[in-house]
């Protein structure tokens, strides 16, 4: 092989250095291929088989990069891992990077169609309407450049539930990608983030994102597998927030409290049974970023949960009552911590 300019006897990173007896570059099993990790604390025998693979993979000669012949060989090569499975939370990532390229989702509603239309961040991909609804949507379809498929009310079955209320106008598009946690909880002098815990009901998600932009929270944040994803329910009942009111979903609520606790988060929990108010506990606080942690109706915050916030609090409510709805419980959680309040 060629002489990528690798030293025998030299260690980069955290591999293994072969000795090179009788092939020149060294095969350093680096950190950037998972699959051979297991090489990186390996016996002789197991970088032996490494050597064998690139020399066998490449020509005498060859000037192809040694970590391209080790990738093309191991992916050629039955169980070439020498015996090293990858780690379950990177077959899972793995799993989820692919499910989301290809997910997709379809709206309904003209009005949840239009404010998607208006979006030049959602990415569109079909649109199908009746000829009514082209014309009430004529502007926004301009808007967004893309041809719609005109189709006869009588003909018109789209790929949603048969309950929902299309009104005509249905758009499939990518997932919204608002960035990292700290790409929306950084910024504003004193935000206000609301997190939910197993709130899987989109009808209640979708009021809580309507009611998360009207009091300006930055962000809505729920969990991967445990909330409700973004649907066409969600976003008819978002009735266009969900455009515009980032919406995040962690794979750890816990790591995501944790998170925003060394940003400066006040981190309070909602519990009914609580001793402090919300008022109380934002007391003098004000000027701080404060993040809402609502639980689904019924179970309420996960013992986890309970453990990582920095407080339990509820609402300061007049007479008896049972339980508010976890939208409505939102909209006066946010409104209680306001800043100027």
């Amino acid at each position: 092989m060629g002489d990528p300019g690798i030293e025998p006897g030299v260690r980069l990173r955290e591999g293994v250095t072969v000795p090179c007896h009788t092939l020149r570059p060294v095969a350093h099993c680096r950190a950037d291929y998972p699959w051979v990790w297991g090489a990186s604390t390996s016996k002789t025998g197991e970088c032996r088989a490494i050597r064998i693979l690139l020399f066998e993979a490449s020509p005498r000669g060859s000037a192809q990069s040694p970590w391209l012949v080790l990738r093309q060989a191991v992916d050629r090569v039955p169980n070439a891992g020498f015996g090293m499975k990858k780690p379950k939370w990177v077959i899972a990532k793995e799993q989820d990077k692919k499910a989301d390229a290809n997910a997709t989702v379809w709206l309904f509603g003209l009005h949840a169609v239009r404010d998607a239309l208006m979006n030049p961040a959602r990415e569109k991909l079909t649109l199908m309407v009746t000829p009514n609804a082209a014309a009430k949507l004529e502007d926004a379809i301009a808007a967004a450049g893309i041809t719609p498929q005109i189709v006869d009310p009588r003909k018109f079955h789209p790929p949603i539930d048969k309950t929902s209320v299309h009104q005509g106008a249905v758009l499939e598009v990518k997932p919204l990608n608002w960035g990292r946690l700290e790409d929306v909880c950084i910024g504003d002098a004193a935000p206000r983030v609301l997190l939910l815990d197993r709130v899987t009901d989109p009808h209640n998600v979708g009021a809580i994102l309507r009611s998360a932009e009207v009091l300006g929270a930055s962000a809505v944040i729920g969990t991967r597998h445990h909330s409700a994803p973004e649907t066409g329910a969600l976003a008819k009942t978002a009735s266009g927030a969900l455009e515009r009111q980032p919406y995040l979903r962690v794979r750890n609520l816990a790591d995501a409290i944790r998170a925003l606790q060394d940003m400066g988060y006040l981190v309070l929990g909602l519990d009914g049974d609580a001793t402090v108010t919300i008022e109380e506990a934002v007391e003098g606080k004000r000027d701080r970023p404060v993040a809402l942690v609502l639980g689904a109706e019924g179970p309420g915050l996960r013992a986890k949960t309970r453990e990582t916030v920095d407080r339990l609090v509820r609402i300061d409510a007049a007479g008896q009552f049972g339980s508010l709805n976890v939208s409505n419980a939102a909209a006066i959680a946010l409104y209680a911590v306001r800043e100027n309040a």
